[in-house]
């Protein structure tokens, strides 16, 4: 495994390895939530990452206090990622999973550094910082206080149930900061969740997410990702999870149809080739061109989503509109820092 030389060019750390291969601890846990996955515990070098230019991200800085992703979702983007330490990025981005132990003084440190002019940061976008593995090594708490003692500005994307945990912490967050927060649901089909998500909740466990966070006054929006070529985008599947989306009290929608980088291709071709092997030669003359669906295929479903989102009574997600978590009713919302804010992911 390649622990050493794995440079975070863009970091506020500088060039410098990550992390080195004496700071690194595996353990499993024999418990049935934890069987067969394997945890490296890492001593990280830098936590804030600067997102390429290239990218079509609306953000510029990240945090990931994970590598790989117990939810197992065989098109997830991310799983290109593990191919740089070495690890496969099949079965081994689901189960061999990096832990930065000292995330949360890391950003702390990083955070106060006079470099840092006070970002919006981006959690969950690139594997779920509300994993499984987040009920074991409790990263998130430590990482929102910091950001709330700064006053920085941050949203978060998860698809885990676990960040109702943390629902008094985002709360007094969002008291001195922009805070957004969005739920993944591309679909409620529980065929295709069992077969293509089988480490995350349900779907309907995550619109009680949604449910829960609307209901504690907290605004919440659902990125429908991914919308899924031939599986998942009948007209009737989409009526079915907007309208579930709206029952939950979603503020918004945004459709994001599925995307397959390289990594995540070759993984989900394979999982593809096993249950659906007739579409296989569909799919690679739609993906022919790239990464992405062609532009007429994304428009249409966009188009879709947002005509039902309209008739449930919920609109697109606006890009660039910021939203905040009021505080507490019983609490007088403090007075934000003055300085530099961008505006929410979702």
């Amino acid at each position: 495994m390649r622990w050493d030389n794995l440079v975070e060019k863009n970091s506020t750390a500088g060039n410098s390895a990550l992390f080195a291969a004496d700071a690194v601890t595996t353990r499993t846990f024999d418990t049935p939530e934890f069987r067969g996955i394997t945890f490296h515990e890492i001593r990280a070098r830098s936590i804030l990452n600067r997102v390429p230019g290239a990218s079509r991200m609306p953000f510029e800085w990240t945090v990931n206090p994970y590598r790989g992703c117990t939810h197992a979702c065989v098109y997830c983007f991310a799983r290109k990622t593990h191919s740089y330490l070495d690890l496969d990025t099949g079965i081994g981005f689901d189960s061999q999973i990096v832990v930065k132990t000292n995330a949360a003084e890391l950003l702390q440190r990083e955070l106060a550094s006079r470099h840092w002019r006070g970002e919006h940061i981006a959690m969950g976008t690139n594997v779920d910082c509300y994993q499984r593995a987040e009920g074991k090594y409790r990263l998130m708490p430590g990482i929102i206080s910091a950001l709330r003692d700064r006053a920085n500005p941050f949203s978060i994307l998860t698809k885990g149930t676990l960040i109702l945990r943390d629902l008094d912490l985002l709360r007094r967050a969002a008291e001195v900061a922009e805070v957004g927060v969005s739920v993944s649901v591309g679909f409620t089909d529980r065929e295709l969740w069992r077969t293509v998500e089988p480490g995350t909740p349900a779907p309907e466990r995550r619109l009680d997410v949604v449910r829960a966070l609307t209901d504690a006054g907290i605004g919440c929006s659902v990125l429908m990702a991914p919308v899924i070529p031939f599986l998942g985008d009948r007209p009737e599947q989409l009526r079915a999870t907007v309208a579930a989306i709206a029952d939950a009290g979603a503020t918004s929608v945004t459709p994001l149809v599925l995307h397959l980088r390289p990594g995540a291709r070759e993984w989900y071709l394979h999982w593809l080739g096993q249950h659906h092997p007739r579409l296989v030669e569909r799919y690679e003359r739609m993906y022919a061109g790239g990464a992405y669906a062609p532009t007429w295929y994304q428009r249409r479903i966009t188009r879709q989503v947002h005509e039902l989102a309209d008739a449930y009574g919920i609109g697109p997600a606006h890009r660039g509109e910021a939203r905040r978590i009021p505080p507490a009713p019983s609490e007088p919302a403090a007075t934000p820092e003055s300085g530099p804010t961008q505006l929410t992911l979702l």
